[in-house]
């Protein structure tokens, strides 16, 4: 497995006061890149806070170099020395970035609090779609250019469903992805995903303070058996944003923004 020590190619941008008390690590979702936060890190709750944030793109998407171990275990590890060496004090993740973020808390390799973006917390809850590319991309042939044209589909498809100041820069974003990485590390998630069932008992037994965020029309689905967990979990605050999809941050950054600072300066 992987060491931080042997991954030093982090791409991170950092805003905000370099002497503030609270420094807050950003982790974007999957094929998504640091630029994917600009919106709600240009908000005015943060804006105003006294909170630096660091936003820092997961390794192998947008075209970062990737590691040698994409187990979403090693990730967590990973960025749980990132987190460390930036002094950061809160994890906000969105997506597979949500979910890295769970298991930095689950694995022990931060403490929390941390905010959940639109977590997924079993395999039911992706898009069958998904899965279905996860096993076409596993044939001979076939999985590759399976990926091949996924990957060149997701920008056009995202268009629509992105704001159209932002439209432009977001697409570009999607389009640096590698096919053949993201055919490898989609394995690895439903891999993690199928270890353990649901992340919904994982994510309580960490003990850390976390915000689960989702939109009102998010596309990741959420069991009423999940929910009925998550809402008993004495560490677990559930939140619904008004007029969002998946991508929380980029429908309604203000919301967002305003429960990162929350957080954050506890």
């Amino acid at each position: 497995m992987s060491s931080a020590q042997e991954y030093p190619l982090w791409d991170v941008q950092e805003s905000g006061p370099a002497d503030a008390p609270r420094s807050v690590l950003l982790l974007p979702g999957g094929m998504c890149s640091k630029a994917f936060y600009d919106d709600m890190v240009r908000a005015p709750a943060l804006l105003r806070a006294p909170v630096r944030l660091v936003a820092a793109t997961v390794p192998g998407h947008a075209g970062t170099p990737a590691p040698r171990d994409l187990a979403l275990e090693n990730y967590a590890a990973l960025a749980g020395a990132l987190a460390a060496e930036h002094g950061c004090d809160v994890v906000v993740g969105h997506s597979l970035g949500a979910n890295i973020a769970l298991e930095m808390v689950a694995g022990g390799h931060f403490s929390g609090p941390v905010v959940l973006l639109s977590p997924t917390f079993s395999r039911p809850d992706e898009p069958r779609s998904l899965a279905v590319a996860d096993r076409l991309g596993r044939l001979p042939g076939i999985g590759a250019l399976t990926w091949w044209a996924l990957v060149r589909l997701v920008p056009r498809v995202m268009a629509g469903s992105l704001p159209p100041g932002r439209r432009a820069a977001l697409v570009a974003e999607f389009g640096k992805n590698d096919p053949a990485f993201c055919r490898r590390e989609i394995r690895h998630y439903f891999a993690y995903l199928d270890r353990h069932g649901s992340l919904v008992a994982r994510l309580r037994a960490s003990g850390a303070p976390a915000w689960v965020v989702r939109g009102d029309r998010d596309e990741i689905g959420l069991t009423a058996e999940e929910r009925a967990g998550l809402e008993a979990g004495p560490n677990v605050t559930m939140v619904t944003v008004p007029d969002a999809g998946h991508l929380v941050m980029v429908d309604q950054p203000a919301p967002v923004a305003e429960l990162v600072a929350r957080v954050a300066l506890g």
